[in-house]
């Protein structure tokens, strides 16, 4: 992968400016958005030809009311109640959608976990450990950024946690 190698033909988007800045190892890829899926990241994974568990969609919730970020592999869903366990509070619910993208700058769809408007804490998925890299996305809908977890966890200062269920 090419260090803080950035987006082609323009400045690029806020999460591939913070994994440059940070002088990380990442890679860019760009895919045809499908405009009649029902998942984004589902439909991102098959666009780039990449195992579901391997992508992972960034979902915001407000735990005790909170917003809080929660990273989990498309093949899977966000688990509130353990997200809420390891965010430290007790109750949590899906965030309202425009409330997300006011706080992370992101629209639906292409919310990325790095380079957020707002710092939010955020828990990824435990699973992530196990992978080489992982895709997430790049800040838009139609491109991912991939990356390796370890610093995926560092440039976002998540804590890592079982949060998906299958």
């Amino acid at each position: 992968m090419a260090k803080g190698k950035k987006q082609q033909g323009g400045t690029g988007t806020p999460a591939t400016v913070a994994a440059a800045n940070a002088k990380v190892e990442f890679r860019l890829h760009p895919y045809e958005v499908d405009p009649d899926a029902e998942s984004y990241g589902a439909a991102a994974a098959d666009a780039l030809g990449i195992d579901h568990d391997r992508i992972f969609k960034t979902l915001l919730a407000e735990v005790d009311g909170r917003l809080t970020v929660g990273v989990v592999p498309v093949s899977a869903s966000l688990d509130l109640k353990a997200l809420a366990s390891a965010a430290g509070g007790k109750k949590a619910q899906m965030a309202d959608p425009q409330d997300a993208e006011r706080a992370t700058g992101y629209v639906v769809g292409g919310i990325s976990p790095l380079g957020q408007r707002k710092r939010l804490p955020t828990v990824i998925d435990a699973s992530v450990s196990a992978l080489a890299t992982v895709y997430v996305s790049a800040g838009r809908r139609g491109l991912q950024i991939e990356l390796a977890p370890a610093d995926l966890v560092r440039l976002t200062g998540a804590r890592l946690a079982p949060i998906a269920r299958r």
